[in-house]
Parts: C-alpha cells; structure tokens; sequence
C-alpha cells in the first residue's frame, strides 16, 4: 500500500535526519559548591556562601532577536546543601520599576508576568526535566517536563522560596529539597538554563544562548552544572492526602428544560491519594475514591462543527507525568483521553507506576476502576494502559503502548438474552496496540513524529489500524511541514478522542517570515495551509485552503488577515445549527469563501484585548458571520478580570431561517494573598439554553493542602429557571514522610 511505504520512508528519514554530535551549549558551565553555612530563604544574600558561589550574569536575548546579549541585567548564584538546592537570582529593572504580573496563584501564565525560571535536565537526556520559577511577587511556578521543551504545570510538589522586590529589583531565592526532584544516582553534572521574562522592554532572555524559534525551556540548548561532590542518596518517602467532602444538591430541571421537583441530596465523601517513591526516578499513586469537584469548570465553546469538541483534562491524578500516556498522537488522533474514565460514573479506585528505569527507558502503568449504573445500562468498567519509551540517539525516542477497556461482568452470548446485552452501553472490550516515534534532534530543524496503532473490538475486524505522521522543518525565516492521517472504517478508540473514522487527511503547511531591522514590526509573513480529506477510494469529501498573512510588533502584539476557501460532502445528515432543527442530507455538497482577522493585543498591558471576527458562507448556500472577543483587565496583583464572548449569526433558507447564538462568559479571579484565592466565572449560552455560575474560595493554609468551598448554579434558558444547584465544601491534607 502507498501510504505505508510512505510511512516506512518517513520513518526512515527521521532517523536518518537525527544529529548525535555533541551538545549545543555543552562548554558553558556552571560550578556549583556545597554551602558553607546556613541559608535563609529571605530573598537577601547575606550568607557567605552565596558570596563565595560563581556568579553568572552574561544572559543572552531570544525574543525580540537572538543576535545580542540581554539589555535587562540578571544575576544568578547557586550552592546546595545536603537536603537542598538552592538558587539566587537579581533581576534587575529598566525604567519606571513597574513589575507586570497576573496574579498571586500559582502557576501563572508565563506570557503575562515578568518572571524567572530555573530549568532542570536531571537525568541528563535532554528531554525531561524539572521547573521552577516565580514572578515579580513571589507567586511560585513548578511542573515537570517532558519532550524536550514543554512543561506539565500540574505536578505541584512542596519546596520554598522568597521574593524581595524593590524599584531597582526584584530578588528570587528558593530551596528545592532533592527528595522533591528526581535525578540519576551518581551523576555529577545535570542541564541546566535560566530564564528571564521582562514584559515592560518585550525581552525574553537566557543564560545559555538559544534561537527564538525555540523556547528557553528547550533542554538540547541548557548549559551544563558540574556539581562539587556526589549528590545526596536518595530515601524512599511517601505522602498520603486524605480528603473529606460534604455537599448539599437539588435537582430543579432536567437539560431539556422539564421542570421536576427532587428532594435535596446531602452527601459526605471520604477518599485518600496516596505518592510513593519506589527509587530515585520511579513514582507509584494511589486514589481510592477520588473526587474532582473543587475543579475549574470548562469553559463552554458554542459548536457549529460536525464533530464532538475536545476539552482538556483537568483533574489532578490524570495530569502528573500525563506524556506517557496524553501526549499520545495528534490534536484530533488521540488513542488516550483521560475524560472517558469516569464520564458517566464515579471512579472507585486507581493506580499509577511512571517514571524512569534507567537512562534510556521510561516506563508508566495506569489501572482504573468505575462504577456501574444500571438505571443507563452502564456496567463496572476497568481501564488499563501501559507505555514503555525507549530513548534513541540523543532526543528522540520510541513508544509501545496498550490501552484496554474492559466491562466487568459483562454477559455472554450463550447464557444471555441479545435484548439483554443490547441494552448495556458499550462494547464488552476495547483494545488498542501501537508504537510512537517521535523524533526530536538536538541541533538539527527537523522534528516529527509518527504513529501506528490496531485497535481490538468485538465484531469490528479488519480495517481497524490508525497511522498518523507529522514532519516538521524550522528556521528563523521559514516554517514547513507535513501531516497525514489514516483512519480505517473500523477503527475504535473509546478511551481516545477520534472525532471521525474511515478517512485519509493530507495537510501541507508553509510560512515565511521576514524581519525588518528597524520599525515597529518585529516580523511578517504569509502562511498557507492546506487540508484533504479523502475517502477509502480517495475521493475528495473536505477540503480546507487556508491563507494567513501574519504580522508581529515589536511590543508583542499581533494582527493577521485570513481568507478561506471550505468544501465539505456530508458523509451523514447534519443540522447546521446543531440545536435539533431539520438536517441536511448525506452526500450533498456545500462550499464557501470566508474572510477575516484576527488582532490581539500587547500582553504587557494591564487592559488586554483580541478579537476574531470572520465573514463569509455556510452550509446550504447561507451565511455566517462569527465574532469572538476577550477583555482582560488586571489591578496588579490581586485582581484579574476577563470577558470572553462568541456571537454568531446564521443566515439559512428555510426551514432553518436566521439564527443568532450569543455565548458570553465573564470571570473574576482575586488573589488575596498567595495562599487565598477566590474565582467567579458566568457563562451564559444561548445554543445550549444554558446559564452556568460557578464560584470558588480556595485557601492554601500548608503547602499543598487545600480548603475549598464551591457554589454552582445552572439555569435554563427560555424562560429562565433554577435546573440545579449544588454547594460544595472539600478539604484537603498533604502528609509527608
């Protein structure tokens, strides 16, 4: 078959395209030496260590240009002891003093305040790692890391730091006890790079140099920290957090707006997570009994697609070390989605093994319990994945994985009736098989990644494998690359997310971009994309040319222009304005030009702004125009106000008519200290005739223990009325040995 020679050779030239020279920064070095007498985390160097530790300060520009050295000075000291690192950084203001930052929370947007940022490559693979940081404040920002530049923002683990701030400065000091990090045993030297984010000049800096292509978390551009002596041995610990929750419910409604009239429910729940250190770089969690109420509620997306709509994740256990598992594919060729489990059911219980065995190989095991529920059918599921990644050449790496999902109790065909057995949800399994390269150079502007899997279901043979690949060329001036996607008619993924079966999509892509040496934009350029999709006899059934002409300033806002051109077959009857109006046949054909921008503003500002607005056809011979909108204002740093809004207005014959779909969704987030924190968010939606009010109150009174009170109310639209309320109150205890 042509595509998978097209695979094989794809492959082939991934491999052969990875460079195993040395690495880039590997002669810049820093010496760190054990401290010599007690630190105090104040933000103050007075301690003679921290005058006896090398001091670096020759921090190079990425953003606006990597052609000079850093306008906005930093310095930064290291020393450690034998239960902490530690660091120092002095970053120094230009100008008025005035800090730029979001919010006192944790684990702040990074584009929003200015910051600094300690990058960790402990296992010395140039692809997972470790991250701290703070802004201005103090407010401190802690993740993981994973395929060589991203960082998971979930992974919170306890460690201290201070902040002093004056109009010249702003000095960040920490202490990272090693049994919060995970790092090889015996090892002397680790990647290391610091990261500066000064909003008021738009100057992104780092201590090792790196092209602005790349983020300063790429770990294929860290310097190198030799350490003094051997690190300290590591000891097994564990932490156990219990929760309590106590909540009080009423149902008033149902969705499709039936009035009722249900007795409250109050309900108290008790679960138990716990995190066990199995050695230095390999973690075993346990949840009994979760419960994610305290979560921030979705923000609602007004769909006119053909497709469902995907939704991060957002509950903790499914988040730490979540690459092995998440990061599986593509956007819209996922075989793991963590929000199947437990989507209509509880979880009763779960285990997680991930981490790493040696230098080279990666390992995570996930298993899950659910609940059944007779009243929908619904049986007792167990879920199971397993992925084992082996690290090739310098970065790169390769994947197997299996993903199981399987009914307990499940009745057989030979001693159940088929009525029986047609009215349970779900298939009894479903299996998926696969392998991922992904390939990530350390010096090279190549990048990519491939992805072959079978998918195992009853009665659903042949047909069922899935290839994916993406290929990826980057420079300074010009961004190529190339995707495609197989999907068999019988291929099934129902822990995944595949909002479409049984086609093939080819998408080309290309940008130039060019840099004035003077003015007020920093870059411009086109881009253009193209989208196929093909059926199984390679008819074409969509298709998608995209024309971009991109333009950056050099105070980091941007404006681009768009013109599209959509042709779209419908392979199954489709109501173009989803709310359950009459559909348009199967096989009939519809296409459209569309025009618009997009413009977003400055992020330094504290009244932030972007507006996307398009105009053009629809299905049918109709017309759409679509407006979507944020406001942000911030009262620095407590007080952080955002207003986003999507209007639609549809234009169809009959017996559609003209259709409006207004979704507006304001929310309010103070941070009264970096401990207390309070969130407001409304979302009002006309498409789905729903009025959703969430309010929480968060206090961190220790470190990694947390106090919640949560209010929900949902109303329905036309006329307004109560559907349900629900108020919640979970606390939350961090115990660690």
């Amino acid at each position: 078959m042509p595509f998978f020679r097209f695979f094989l050779i794809l492959l082939l030239l991934l491999v052969f395209q990875t460079s195993q020279g040395q690495k880039k920064n590997a002669h810049i070095k820093y010496f760190i030496h054990k401290a010599t007498d007690a630190i105090k985390v104040d933000g103050q160097m007075n301690e003679l260590s921290w005058q006896a530790a090398q001091a670096v300060n020759n921090f190079q520009m990425v953003l606006p240009m990597d052609t000079s050295v850093s306008k906005v000075p930093t310095e930064v000291r290291m020393t450690y002891d034998d239960n902490n690192l530690y660091i120092i950084a002095i970053c120094t203001k230009i100008g008025d003093g005035v800090d730029m930052v979001e919010s006192l929370k944790r684990d702040w947007n990074f584009g929003k305040n200015d910051n600094f940022i300690l990058f960790m490559d402990t296992y010395g693979d140039l692809t997972n790692g470790f991250a701290f940081g703070a802004n201005a404040v103090g407010a401190q920002w802690d993740g993981t890391m994973f395929d060589g530049g991203s960082v998971d923002l979930n992974w919170d683990n306890k460690w201290n730091s201070a902040i002093y701030n004056d109009s010249s400065k702003y000095v960040w000091e920490a202490a990272i006890p090693f049994k919060s990090i995970r790092y090889k045993k015996g090892v002397q030297e680790w990647g290391v790079n610091f990261s500066r984010n000064d909003l008021k000049t738009t100057e992104k800096s780092s201590w090792a140099p790196m092209p602005r292509q790349f983020p300063t978390a790429s770990l294929a551009y860290t310097g190198s920290l030799i350490w003094e002596g051997p690190l300290p041995a590591h000891q097994n610990n564990f932490s156990l957090i219990p929760y309590f929750k106590s909540s009080i419910s009423k149902e008033f409604a149902t969705n499709d707006g039936t009035k009722i009239n249900a007795a409250s429910v109050n309900a108290n729940t008790y679960g138990l997570d716990a995190k066990i250190s199995l050695s230095s770089s390999l973690n075993l969690d346990l949840t009994m009994n979760p419960d994610f109420s305290q979560v921030e509620v979705d923000r609602q997306v007004t769909n006119l697609s053909r497709f469902e709509l995907f939704f991060p994740e957002k509950r903790q256990f499914f988040l730490e070390n979540a690459d092995l598992f998440s990061n599986l594919g593509f956007d819209n060729v996922r075989p793991f989605f963590s929000r199947r489990i437990g989507l209509n059911t509880n979880i009763d219980f779960g285990a997680r093994m991930s981490g790493r065995l040696d230098k080279n190989w990666r390992l995570g095991i996930m298993d899950m319990k659910t609940s059944d529920d007779k009243s929908i059918g619904l049986l007792a599921q167990n879920f199971s994945v397993f992925a084992l990644q082996r690290k090739l050449f310098k970065k790169s790496s390769i994947e197997l994985f299996y993903i199981d999902k399987t009914a307990i109790d499940y009745p057989s065909t030979t001693n159940t009736s088929s009525t029986t057995s047609s009215s349970l949800l779900g298939n009894a399994y479903n299996r998926n098989l696969g392998f991922e390269f992904n390939l990530a150079p350390k010096n090279n502007p190549l990048s990519g990644k491939t992805i072959l899997i079978k998918s195992f279901t009853p009665n659903k043979t042949g047909n069922d494998f899935l290839n994916a690949a993406n290929l990826q060329y980057s420079s300074r001036e010009w961004i190529i690359s190339w995707q495609h996607e197989i999907v068999g008619n019988n291929y099934n993924a129902e822990v995944g997310y595949i909002p479409r079966n049984n086609y093939i999509k080819l998408m080309p892509s290309i940008t130039r971009l060019y840099f004035p040496k003077s003015g007020n934009i920093l870059s411009y350029g086109p881009q253009f994309t193209m989208t196929y999709y093909y059926n199984s006899h390679f008819d074409v059934t969509d298709n998608t040319k995209l024309f971009n002409y991109l333009i950056t300033f050099r105070d980091k806002s941007t404006f681009a222009t768009v013109i599209q051109n959509d042709y779209v077959e419908l392979l199954a009857d489709f109501d173009p304005t989803r709310i359950g109006k009459q559909t348009l046949a199967a096989h009939t054909k519809h296409q459209w030009n569309t025009f618009g921008f997009d413009w977003i503003s400055a992020p330094q500002h504290k009244f932030t702004y972007y507006l996307t607005a398009r105009k053009g056809g629809y299905y049918a011979d109709g017309t759409l125009l679509s407006l979507t909108g944020d406001i942000g204002y911030r009262i620095q740093p407590y007080v952080n106000f955002d207003l986003a809004a999507t209007y639609n207005h549809i234009e169809l014959p009959a017996p559609w008519g003209n259709n409006n779909f207004l979704l507006v969704g304001p929310k309010l987030d103070i941070t009264m200290t970096n401990k207390i924190f309070f969130t407001a968010f409304y979302q009002y939606n006309e498409q789905t005739k729903n009025i959703n009010f969430n309010t929480r109150f968060q206090w961190r009174y220790k470190p990694v223990s947390d106090l919640f009170i949560v209010y929900t109310d949902n109303y329905y639209i036309g006329p307004v009325f109560v559907k349900n309320r629900a108020i919640v109150l979970k606390f939350t205890y961090w115990w660690n040995k």
